[in-house]
């Protein structure tokens, strides 16, 4: 529930990823979060499908545009830009891809 919540730093290369237990309409805000943010909203395959730039402490939700979102990942705002990263990029770890690496809630 916390997340970067009263953080004053992200490292540049940082990020934090929100596993959901399934795949919903996701909703975030930055609620007592202090630097300015970007969120990915990525479906269960590991695709990012939208991004969004927030605002420190804006308590305005951020609604996904579909039902289908697994992961929320937030990095320092324009990381996303700098790394040439957007909507249909696939994400995964160096273990492999999402999806294999998180049990379904079911």
């Amino acid at each position: 529930m916390t997340g970067m919540m009263f953080r004053t730093h992200m490292g540049t290369n940082e990020a934090m990823l929100f596993v959901l237990p399934v795949a919903q309409q996701a909703s975030f805000y930055m609620r007592n979060t202090l630097i300015p943010l970007s969120c990915a909203y990525i479906n269960h395959e590991g695709v990012i499908l939208e991004i969004h730039d927030m605002n420190p402490k804006d308590e305005t939700l951020i609604m996904s545009a579909t039902a289908n979102i697994r992961y929320v990942l937030e990095v320092n705002r324009g990381w996303f830009e700098t790394n040439h990263v957007g909507p249909g990029t696939v994400l995964g770890t160096e273990k492999g891809q999402l999806s294999g690496l998180v049990r379904d809630a079911n």
